[in-house]
């Protein structure tokens, strides 16, 4: 069994700390207030900023960026981190753009993260939709994170990724074991395209859960941001009318505190 500490910074912003390795997911660090452009009439505000600053971040070995074209997941602060990591993992249209070492994984595709000392961590890219179906030219591409090592337990580590509920989230779970999941919810909606959704909302989250069956379910990425349309109360509602396992899997974490799980 191996303990992993992760800590939520923010946002989709979560660092976890893993048999000596130290891994940044989606970098935000800018302080609220500003209002960001998503580009075709949509935008969001940032109304929290990070629990932790960059200043007391470790050295980070690994920084898995889900997508580099949108601000709640890469801000102008995360975005000047990214040189200070030894590796930066994102999408292939990300990689081209952010130039460097930066690695681009397409689905399904892996890489293999090695330093002396450590055990071999395996990511394997997993798909992921920002939005309504034929929405990914506008969207643009986006990447959840499958990680796995020697010695865990319950399964591997997924990073779900900004995401609705599809079938490529759902083919997750025919081809990996998944043990923790840190899910990307919120129910992203902006008043320009109405009722259509660009990430899941608690429901979604369960029937996901619910085909996954993992041991532990972070949220993540449900505040801190004026586009999402659920907190964590309509999360909790959600699962509370999931299956037992499911519903007893929920584990919250308190931004800036760190919190230690079995994986």
């Amino acid at each position: 069994m191996t303990d992993v500490r992760i800590t939520h910074i923010g946002g989709p912003t979560t660092l976890i700390e893993v048999e000596g390795w130290c891994l940044l997911t989606d970098p935000t660090f800018d302080p609220p207030g500003r209002r960001y452009s998503f580009g075709w009439g949509t935008a969001s505000t940032k109304v929290a900023g990070p629990s932790i600053p960059v200043s007391a971040l470790p050295r980070i070995d690994a920084v898995l960026l889900t997508h580099d074209h949108h601000a709640d997941n890469l801000d102008d602060a995360g975005r000047a981190l990214l040189s200070s990591a030894r590796t930066v993992v994102t999408t292939v249209a990300g990689a081209r753009r952010l130039g460097g070492d930066a690695v681009g994984l397409a689905p399904w595709s892996v890489q293999s993260l090695e330093k002396a000392g450590l055990p071999t961590v395996e990511i394997t890219a997993t798909p992921c939709r920002h939005g309504p179906p034929l929405s990914r030219p506008i969207t643009g591409e986006v990447t959840g994170f499958a990680l796995r090592w020697p010695g865990q337990q319950h399964g591997a580590l997924w990073i779900s990724g900004d995401t609705v509920l599809y079938d490529g989230v759902r083919e997750v779970g025919s081809r990996i074991d998944v043990g923790t999941v840190v899910l990307h919810l919120g129910a992203v909606q902006f008043n320009v395209t109405g009722p259509l959704k660009y990430t899941m909302s608690g429901p979604d989250g369960v029937e996901l859960c619910e085909l996954l069956e993992p041991h532990t379910v972070i949220p993540v990425h449900y505040e801190g941001w004026s586009h999402f349309t659920q907190g964590r109360d309509t999360i909790e509602e959600a699962f509370s009318r999931a299956s037992a396992d499911v519903r007893d899997a929920l584990t919250w974490l308190t931004p800036g505190a760190p919190k230690v799980l079995s994986v």
